[in-house]
C-alpha cells in the first residue's frame, strides 16, 4: 500500500557503546520499523547518531537532522518523551511533522504504543491522522548587554539553586512591568506541553496544548502567597538573579547555563512550532486519563 509520506526519517533512542545487548535490541527494533515503512512504500533514512549507535550505518541512507528537515516528509521518533522533545526542538524550524512511538515509561507526546505500532501507524501513513502544533520557548541569558547563552525549550525553562545552597531571590518582570521579587528554591516557566512535567510536580496546573499561554510556577516559595500563574504566551518574561549561590538555568533539562548575580533570563515565544501527528480520534484528555491514571476502575 502506498504511503502519503514519500520519505520517512527514523530517529531513535539509542544506547551508548558498551551495552551490547541493548544495542542489539535497538538495532533489531529500528530495522523492523524500517522494513515496515519500506513495505508501505516509504523511502527510509536514519538520523546520523541513531544509525551510528545502532550499527545500521550501512543498511540505510544516513542523514543529519538538518538534512532530514530538508529532504524528508516525516520524522518517526522511537523512544520516550525526551527523545521526542529533542527532535521537536531541532526540527521545529523546518515544519516537518513528527510521529512518536513510545519506548519510554510515560509518553505524553509519544503516544503510539510500541507493541502494536504497525496497526496504529498504517492508517496514519495513509493519511488518517490528527495534526497538532506545540509552541516553543525561546530563551536568552543576558549578562549586561551581551547574550551569553541561547536555547529553545518545548517543555520548560527552570531557574534553580544548587543542591546544597539556600534559596534564590529572583526579580520578575512581564513585558517590562515589575511583577514581584520571589525567594524560593527556583522558578519554572512552562509551555502547555511542559505543564505535565516538572511544573505539575511543583503544584502547577495542567494547560491544554491549544491554550496560548505559559505557566509560571515557583518551586518551594518562601511566601506561600507566591502561587502559580498563567500568562499569555505573547508576554516577554524577564527573570533577574538577585541573590543566591550555585544558580543554574535548565532548558528542557537538556542545556545548562551557570548564572551570576545580575544575569537576566529573557523568555519569549519562539516564532517556530513543533508539529505532531496523532492517530485519528486522538484526544488530549484520553492521554491525561491514561498517563495520570484518572478514573481507574471507571469507563
Amino acid at each position: 500500500m502506498n504511503s502519503t509520506f514519500r520519505h520517512v526519517a527514523l530517529i531513535g533512542k539509542y544506547q551508548t557503546p558498551g551495552n551490547r545487548e541493548a544495542t542489539a535490541a535497538s538495532r533489531s527494533l529500528m530495522a523492523d520499523i524500517a522494513d515496515f515503512l519500506q513495505r508501505r512504500g516509504c523511502e527510509v533514512s536514519l538520523e546520523h547518531d541513531t544509525a551510528h549507535y545502532t550499527g545500521l550505518r550501512d543498511a540505510y541512507p544516513v542523514r543529519t537532522v538538518q538534512d532530514i528537515g530538508r529532504d524528508c516528509d516525516l520524522a518517526l521518533v522511537v523512544g520516550g518523551d525526551g527523545t521526542m522533545l529533542g527532535s521537536g526542538r531541532q526540527l521545529a524550524h523546518t515544519g516537518l511533522p513528527l510521529i512518536g512511538i513510545n519506548q519510554g515509561r510515560v509518553g505524553f507526546v509519544t503516544d503510539i504504543r510500541l507493541e502494536n505500532y504497525q496497526a496504529t501507524l498504517a492508517p496514519m501513513l495513509a493519511g488518517e491522522y490528527t495534526r497538532e502544533f506545540r509552541s516553543l520557548i525561546q530563551t536568552c541569558v543576558m549578562r549586561g548587554e551581551e547574550c551569553v547563552f541561547e536555547a529553545l525549550a518545548l517543555n520548560d525553562v527552570v531557574v534553580n539553586r544548587g543542591g546544597t545552597s539556600g534559596m534564590v531571590e529572583l526579580r520578575i518582570t512581564i513585558d517590562g512591568h515589575f511583577m514581584a521579587n520571589q525567594r524560593a528554591d527556583g522558578l519554572i516557566i512552562a509551555t502547555p506541553t511542559g505543564s505535565t512535567a516538572y511544573a505539575m510536580s511543583a503544584g502547577g496546573p495542567i494547560l491544554h496544548p491549544s491554550v496560548a499561554g505559559w505557566i509560571m510556577v515557583p518551586i518551594a516559595p518562601h511566601m506561600l502567597s507566591n502561587r502559580p500563574i498563567v500568562l499569555p504566551d505573547s508576554a516577554v518574561v524577564e527573570v533577574t538573579i538577585v541573590a543566591g549561590r550555585d544558580i543554574a538555568a535548565n532548558f528542557d533539562m537538556q542545556s545548562l547555563a551557570s548564572l551570576q548575580h545580575g544575569d537576566r533570563i529573557v523568555v519569549r515565544r519562539s516564532e517556530h512550532r513543533s508539529c505532531f501527528l496523532h492517530p485519528q480520534g486522538w484526544s488530549y484528555f484520553d492521554t491525561l486519563r491514561q498517563k495520570l491514571h484518572w478514573n481507574e476502575g471507571g469507563q
